[in-house]
């Protein structure tokens, strides 16, 4: 059932905007609304990752200087700076922490936190999969159609294979966007669960896979043959590593 709240709600019973009626309706609904819970979660997750990526960073005397000097202010550096200079400060303050930022999202993609991020974002486009219309743009058990249907829309070719003799009937595919990359999304059967396939080309070695689970979903990453591979699902994990097995065996 999709969720037909407005997410100016969400965000205002998360910021503790809403009236105490309003609260008190939105919690009842809660309970029987997982896309909402899920919402709850994420923006949570978000929250807490921002306060323990510590981004504030005080500008130092010398970059205030500058800027009172380039501004021809006449006031000593203890007095009490106009709203202009404030206004300067803020520019100066935004633009450091950009910088942090931007050294903190490089940082992530270099250590464990990479892989944590990675598994959010395929969680999150498999659950906008699930929605009606979004699981396949080419709906088709043929790999010899599913296959030339990328050609145009991807500036690769992933290799595309059906499992139906071995549990895992092709059921079509899609184009998404996972972590900045335009990616492959092959989307396989397996019994009543659908598993989503991201693929997309990778400069690194070949990785063996690692796994996890997050809201329920259980998902494996892995490299080959100069491509990622993540796959999703509400399968049981075991289902997952054989597909994985199929997947890296051609």
């Amino acid at each position: 059932m999709i969720c037909d709240r407005p997410g100016a709600v969400v965000h205002g019973y998360f910021d503790n905007e809403l009236d105490a009626a309003g609260a008190a309706e939105f919690e009842c609904h809660l309970e029987q609304c997982s896309e909402c819970v899920y919402a709850l979660e994420d923006l949570e997750s978000l929250r807490s990752s921002m306060g323990l990526a510590q981004l504030y960073e005080r500008a130092p005397a010398s970059l205030r200087k500058k800027i009172l000097a380039s501004l021809g202010s006449e006031l000593p550096v203890a007095a009490s700076p106009s709203r202009t200079v404030w206004r300067w400060l803020a520019v100066a303050a935004a633009i450091l922490l950009a910088t942090y930022a931007s050294w903190r999202v490089a940082s992530m993609d270099r250590s464990g936190d990479y892989e944590t991020m990675l598994a959010a974002e395929i969680v999150n486009a498999h659950l906008r999969s699930l929605q009606p219309g979004h699981l396949t743009d080419v709906v088709s058990t043929d790999q010899h159609t599913v296959k030339p249907w990328f050609d145009g829309k991807l500036d690769f070719s992933p290799p595309v294979q059906d499992f139906g003799d071995q549990g895992f009937p092709l059921q079509g595919a899609r184009v998404d966007v996972v972590h900045g990359h335009t990616v492959a999304a092959l989307v396989y059967a397996r019994r009543n669960h659908f598993v989503n396939v991201f693929i997309w080309p990778a400069d690194e070695h070949d990785r063996a896979p690692s796994s996890g689970s997050q809201q329920g979903y259980q998902w494996l990453e892995w490299r080959k043959g100069g491509m990622e591979f993540c796959a999703v699902s509400d399968a049981p994990k075991p289902a997952l590593e054989q597909l994985q097995i199929l997947l890296a065996s051609n």
